[in-house]
């Protein structure tokens, strides 16, 4: 089932420090500054047609940064078989720039013919378990490398559900040998949202298949009880719940490639670095940790 591989071996050139999302905005101040950044990561659909100046500019930041290569639209949780010419598609991008690291994530995006706009949560039931690792098996095997899954930003629990989140992934990284991608916005999104204790679901996580950490802004709503609901919108900066959080990751596993999205109301560039350099100094802070505490060689 799938392609086994360590954490330790999947990086492919990826260092375990910060890196952002690419935007074109920033192409030029990128290219022509060469900002000390660890790598850059790119939405797949965004690169997906032939040419044009989006390839022109990632082809020269390609040349002096690493890439992790993030899809949004392979719809992993449908109930439908892969899109195989959207996978076709990732496939030749993948190819053309060798990224470190692949991801998708653990939701459904796509109804028959219809692509929609949003990340869908799936219920955790034996046959969604089923559905997914056989599609992750595809991906994996249509690439010839191992995969990464992210955990969904979530605002509803199913009544169906008779798996525990962290269980369920658990179980997919088990049978599909895949990797894990861990948004720590999606555990505070969610754990607000579903009242769940963020810290606990962050313990409970298999921590040991972490090769990629995604931080990100939200934004703060109410339901119709008057609760919070927060939004995983990707429009602001880090919020300080969400560094604590992952601070306690990073206490566990030790420095891992970490982004910082941030896909709309696009800062300036300096801004976005600021935040790319507070992780950076998180992980270094933790790395001379581990240390006093004997735990690196």
């Amino acid at each position: 089932m799938g392609i086994h591989q360590t954490a330790h071996a999947a990086g492919r050139g990826i260092p375990a420090r910060a890196g952002v999302g690419l935007k074109a905005d920033h192409y030029r101040t990128i290219i022509e500054t060469r900002p000390d950044m660890g790598f850059f990561e790119v939405h797949a659909e965004n690169y997906m047609g032939a040419g044009g100046p989006p390839h022109r500019y990632l082809t020269a930041i390609r040349e002096h940064y690493p890439l992790s290569l993030h899809g949004v639209g392979l719809s992993i949780g449908a109930d439908r078989p892969l899109d195989q010419a959207h996978l076709l598609r990732l496939k030749a991008l993948n190819e053309r720039y060798e990224p470190g690291l692949l991801s998708e994530h653990l939701a459904w995006s796509s109804h028959g013919t219809s692509y929609l706009d949003d990340l869908l949560p799936v219920p955790y039931t034996d046959d969604t378990l089923n559905r997914i690792c056989e599609h992750i098996d595809q991906v994996q095997t249509a690439m010839a490398r191992q995969m990464l899954l992210e955990n969904p930003a979530t605002y509803i629990w199913f009544k169906e559900s008779t798996w525990r989140e962290t269980d369920f992934i658990r179980e997919i990284t088990r049978r599909t040998g895949c990797g894990l991608l861990l948004d720590v916005n999606n555990v505070h999104v969610a754990s607000t949202n579903q009242q769940w204790d963020a810290r606990a679901y962050i313990n409970d996580f298999p921590l040991d298949h972490v090769q990629q950490i995604h931080l990100a802004g939200h934004s703060l709503q109410t339901d119709e009880k008057g609760r919070p609901l927060l939004i995983d919108s990707h429009d602001q900066r880090v919020d300080e719940r969400v560094w604590n959080l992952f601070r306690q990751v990073i206490q566990c596993i030790g420095p891992v490639p970490t982004l910082i999205e941030w896909d709309s109301n696009i800062p300036a560039w300096p801004e976005l670095q600021t935040e790319a350099v507070m992780a950076d100094v998180l992980m270094g802070m933790s790395n001379v940790q581990e240390r006093r505490h004997g735990t690196l060689g």
